[in-house]
């Protein structure tokens, strides 16, 4: 079965850095569209970045533009968000989600087939 596991949060001042992972198994991960989501406490659940499958379209959400950086890793079935310049809102659990080939808006979730459990990003000010 498909799995999706993501690793990399904690606990990090207001400026810092945080570089999360997605691990992919049970999928054929390079014909795979990638997104990171992220959920707030008592909010719902945004979108953050998303990755074509081969590397060369991303897209990003104007909270994050230009602090975080998405990318990939075929060979080794990995997503990574890169996040830099943190600051206390981006506080949540954040989650890596595998999309259909044929995707179409990138930032619905409702887009996305697979997902991982999500991992903790504190930031503290």
């Amino acid at each position: 079965q498909v799995q999706l596991v993501e690793s990399g949060g904690g606990l990090v001042q207001a400026g810092g850095s945080l570089r999360l992972s997605c691990a992919a198994s049970g999928l054929t991960f390079s014909s795979y569209p990638m997104g990171w989501f992220r959920q707030a406490p008592g909010q719902e659940r945004e979108f953050v970045a998303a990755i074509s499958w081969s590397g060369g379209f991303t897209v990003y959400d104007s909270s994050v533009k230009g602090r975080f950086t998405i990318s990939r890793d075929n060979a080794k079935a990995t997503v990574y968000l890169q996040m830099n310049s943190l600051m206390p809102e981006d506080t949540a659990v954040y989650y890596c989600a595998a999309g259909p080939s044929q995707i179409r808006t990138w930032v619905r979730d409702d887009e996305y087939n697979y997902w991982g459990q999500g991992t903790h990003v504190i930031v503290s000010s």
